[in-house]
């Protein structure tokens, strides 16, 4: 019996619970709380790819502080500040618009944090899919000059705040009206967000890429430009060719056929798993 009583002194004691009250409780809710919202905050932003490459930077480290690689080590320790320093001043957007973001919430929307993603996973639907098409290539006819932010995961929410804000369904008819010539939105660009158009007369990021043609003008080099610093797929039609072109991670396609850019699209569809003939049948 002694020799039980003594086990459970050694090995088992350290597992019993700690004294825990209700202030330890709530201290604990807010913390969850907090990491949550800095996931959602990292997920819908560039920070989500920083995230990514400071995750191999860890690695690296870990095999350094492992295998004693003193000038690693020695590197990592004189960059730290810096890199810190850096992150604040190259998303300090970011973190601008997270603090207006939290400043703007009420009390209910913070106390219920699933409510406002309860669309983050809608995506866009096939009639979406079907407007945009039939909107690009009605304006490809006409020569029109449009370009169309299709957003992804990684939400463009500075380039958004350049624009004026919508809200409004996705239709070909407003995307076509939005570019017509001489109205007030046709300047800039569109933003679509989870089946909405969420702005228009945006300012895109141009693109310093050395490998762009001479004969593209600024509206193919912003369009690369956005693709560059997001996930988006960025459709452009030119004013002069009539011609569809699609910036994507940093790409430039150009003279993209309809079925082409359905194929595209489909990529940012829920139904994106149907048959190929399902497809086929869109209102264009």
């Amino acid at each position: 019996m002694e020799a039980i009583k003594s086990f459970f002194r050694d090995y088992v004691a350290w597992l019993s619970m700690p004294d825990i009250n209700i202030v330890d409780i709530i201290e604990i809710l807010v913390i969850a709380f907090a990491v949550y919202q800095i996931i959602i905050w990292i997920k819908d932003t560039r920070a989500w790819v920083l995230l990514k490459g400071i995750v191999i930077l860890v690695l690296v480290w870990l095999i350094a502080l492992v295998l004693n690689m003193n000038a690693l080590l020695w590197i990592f320790q004189n960059a730290m500040v810096i890199g810190i320093t850096a992150i604040v001043i190259i998303f300090q957007p970011e973190f601008r618009n997270a603090l207006e973001k939290l400043g703007r919430k009420s009390f209910a929307s913070l106390t219920t944090p699933f409510e406002g993603d309860k669309y983050r996973n809608e995506k866009y639907s096939q009639k979406s899919i079907d407007s945009i098409i039939k909107a690009v290539y009605a304006m490809a006819k006409e020569k029109t000059g449009a370009i169309i932010v299709v957003e992804k995961d990684i939400q463009c929410r500075e380039v958004e705040l350049t624009g004026i804000p919508l809200d409004a369904t996705i239709s070909s008819q407003l995307l076509i009206n939005i570019f017509e010539d001489k109205t007030p939105l046709h300047d800039g660009a569109v933003i679509l967000r989870n089946d909405r158009i969420v702005a228009a007369t945006c300012y895109l990021p141009l693109s310093n890429s050395m490998k762009i043609s001479k004969d593209l003008g600024t509206r193919h080099r912003a369009g690369l430009g956005v693709s560059e610093v997001s996930d988006s797929i960025t459709i452009i039609v030119s004013e002069e060719t009539g011609g569809v072109s699609v910036a994507q991670e940093g790409k430039l396609r150009r003279w993209i056929e309809e079925d082409e850019l359905r194929k595209i699209l489909r990529k940012v569809s829920p139904h994106r798993s149907k048959a190929k003939g399902d497809y086929g049948k869109g209102g264009v």
